[in-house]
């Protein structure tokens, strides 16, 4: 059901606008819904970022697994434990860029004894990283359609997505590797028996979504080609705000845009948001200096005043002393034990 429900919310999106095309809403699917979609993407991811923005962080809370800035002689590790911003923007651009945390990722099994064995999980940071750069190389291909002039780079850049020139029109190579990677994520999610555990509906939606997108466009491209004139005329007046629909445009372009719009309405609500998260996460974005600068927690009270661990003995040494933790002063004697002992002495 997991994978069931998804699946099915995807056909259904692809069955509504596919009759929608059919029934003369180009208008609707083409140009009110994408101008919709748009501007709650914008909006919610936004709205976010800068709830992330204000939430205070009361510690510095940086995961760490290297050396710390420590004594002189001792090397610190200066991306893994960073202590400066410098280090800190160093370690967020391998992050960013090449998924440094995911490269470094371990998986752990138990087998006979039990006894807990590690190993490597490369494949993931590989079918991770196959996938972000195809979708980043498809997304500025598509600048074309709606610039005019097109930037410098986009030829460029085409050109090297088809270097190997096969077919008419040439396969783009993140063409493949887009579907690829969607392929290897899902077929992690299904073969991976802890990560099919705890894998949820909202899971797989984004891997059916994206991959029905990447279908549709493949299918525009290779095989059901359309009158790219009129598609670059709309996408010219949508990024212009005077969008036309001059002539018929096949039906599968409407699932297409649809599906994209659908996706972009649903990226500020999902997990797919870990594209803003990443720079507000505290477990990278914050430097490893507890030790060289005083933080104070911005949700204390400015009219508390500290409580310091000797006022804090003072108040409860007695419920200490019986409860049979160590104090550093000892309780003074009480006036029925203190009489006999000055008898004594008399």
């Amino acid at each position: 059901m997991k994978i069931l429900y998804p699946f099915i919310a995807v056909i259904g999106l692809i069955v509504i606008a596919f009759l929608g095309a059919e029934a003369g809403l180009s208008s609707l699917f083409g140009i009110v819904i994408p101008y919709l979609a748009i501007t709650i993407f914008l909006v919610g991811f936004i709205r976010k970022v800068v709830g992330w923005s204000k939430s205070p962080v009361p510690f510095r809370i940086p995961t760490t697994c290297g050396q710390a800035n420590s004594l002189p002689w001792i090397k610190q590790n200066k991306i893994e434990c960073p202590s400066t911003m410098r280090g800190v923007l160093k370690r967020m651009f391998l992050e960013v860029f090449l998924f440094r945390s995911l490269f470094r990722n371990t998986q752990a099994d138990i087998y006979d004894g039990p006894k807990l064995r590690y190993g490597s999980s490369k494949y993931l940071w590989l079918f991770g990283l196959m996938f972000h750069y195809s979708f980043l190389v498809i997304i500025l291909r598509h600048m074309r359609l709606f610039t005019d002039p097109m930037p410098f780079f986009i030829p460029i850049l085409r050109f090297g997505d088809g270097f190997l020139q096969i077919g008419t029109p040439p396969i783009m190579m993140s063409d493949v590797v887009i579907l690829t990677g969607l392929l290897l994520l899902f077929c992690r999610r299904i073969f991976v028996p802890k990560t099919r555990f705890i894998s949820l509906p909202a899971d797989y939606f984004p891997l059916f979504l994206i991959f029905a997108i990447a279908s549709t466009g493949c299918l525009m491209r290779y095989f059901m080609r359309t009158d790219i004139i009129y598609i670059k005329e709309l996408a010219v007046g949508l990024a212009t705000f005077h969008p036309t629909i001059a002539g018929h445009i096949s039906p599968l372009f409407y699932i297409h845009i649809f599906l994209v719009s659908t996706l972009l309405i649903y990226f500020p609500f999902s997990k797919l948001m870990h594209m803003g998260g990443i720079f507000m996460n505290p477990t990278r974005n914050l430097a490893n200096n507890s030790r060289m600068v005083r933080h104070i927690n911005p949700w204390n009270d400015p009219n508390l005043k500290p409580h310091s661990y000797a006022s804090y003995e003072d108040e409860f040494r007695e419920f200490m002393v019986e409860a049979g933790i160590p104090v550093d002063k000892e309780l003074p004697p009480k006036a029925e034990e203190a009489a006999p002992a000055a008898e004594g002495k008399a």
